[in-house]
């Protein structure tokens, strides 16, 4: 990282890095690490120059925002950009001997997620997110997956982010998920300033390139581009590798083995060329990497120093594997 702050969200002053790191798996995300790795691990992404930090209270039924807290108390402020998700109250219940695997989280299942994108909800979810994470105010607000909940987003949790950034309870506002047409209504049809995309704008997945992409820059809204490894298909291709949550189809986990020889040839891995290309886009401010433990965060900032040659991103057009108009580096 050439410094500490690199672009700021849409219209508003948030800065972001150009890496920002993922949270999930503080959470506990598929199996269980401990509370000094976790630690570790935002240790390793500070010291490595990243400065932004997203979360969410669905991230192992809020563990991910306690321990990102934790691991950054202490720390100015105004050193660090720190994101949050509002649409799932969290709700005690007892129910000892259960736990959260059904929803991708190795933690006791100690409360039940909510649906909520009333505007009570969103200052809820809020406020409660502020007393799990020990601070007053968060940088960036996103709507969480509120695929089947289009009525409410729009007409009351949108209006009440709008209304938390005017009172400065926020500084940016936005929605984060795993698809396009809905994001690129919120980019369209209301003045957020960010859009978290998670998978869908990256080497295997060029979806977000033919609407989201070019809406956002038309209307200067920043796009953060998650899931770029696909969940680690395009970190490590092969058998039993996972894309989207679940094993790869056989012709996806094909094209990711293609994309891997051509990129090989180059002497470049794959996955810098995944973390290298989301960012070519204008309107894309940053990526954000999900990590587990400081060698994982060491790793991904390791390769997005690494140069990848342009004759790489000819090759994948020439190829067939990249849109003969995608931006590259």
């Amino acid at each position: 990282m050439t410094a500490p702050h690199t672009r700021t969200l849409g219209r508003s002053t948030v800065p972001v890095t150009a890496l920002t790191l993922g949270t999930a798996a503080l959470g506990n995300l598929f199996t269980a690490i401990t509370d000094d790795q976790a630690a570790a691990t935002v240790e390793a992404a500070w010291t490595a120059g990243i400065r932004s930090f997203d979360t969410a209270p669905h991230y192992g039924l809020g563990l991910s925002e306690r321990r990102l807290g934790r691991a950054l108390a202490g720390r100015p402020r105004t050193d660090y950009t720190l994101s949050s998700k509002v649409g799932r109250i969290l709700v005690p219940h007892d129910r000892p001997g259960e736990d959260d695997l059904a929803h991708g989280f190795a933690v006791p299942a100690g409360h039940t997620r909510v649906w909520d994108f009333t505007a009570d909800g969103v200052r809820r979810s809020i406020e409660h997110s502020l007393i799990r994470l020990g601070l007053d105010r968060l940088d960036v607000a996103l709507l969480h997956d509120p695929d089947d909940h289009a009525e409410a987003a729009f007409h009351q949790a949108y209006p009440a982010l709008e209304r938390l950034r005017a009172e400065g309870v926020v500084g940016a506002i936005g929605a984060g998920m795993n698809q396009t047409d809905m994001l690129t209504r919120f980019v369209t049809d209301t003045d957020v300033d960010v859009v978290l995309l998670a998978g869908r704008h990256t080497l295997l997945d060029h979806s977000g390139l033919t609407g989201l992409l070019p809406a956002a820059h038309e209307r200067g809204v920043s796009v953060l581009a998650g899931g770029v490894f696909n969940s680690g298909l395009l970190a490590d291709p092969g058998p039993g590798a996972r894309y989207d949550y679940a094993p790869a189809p056989p012709h996806v986990l094909s094209r990711a083995m293609r994309l891997r020889a051509v990129v090989e040839r180059h002497g470049v891995p794959l996955r810098a060329a995944a973390l290298h290309y989301p960012p070519a886009h204008p309107a894309v401010a940053g990526v954000l990497i999900g990590a587990r433990s400081p060698e994982e965060v060491e790793d991904a900032v390791a390769v997005m120093r690494r140069p990848v040659p342009a004759a790489v991103w000819d090759d994948l057009k020439g190829e067939g594997l990249l849109p003969a108009w995608a931006p590259t580096p």
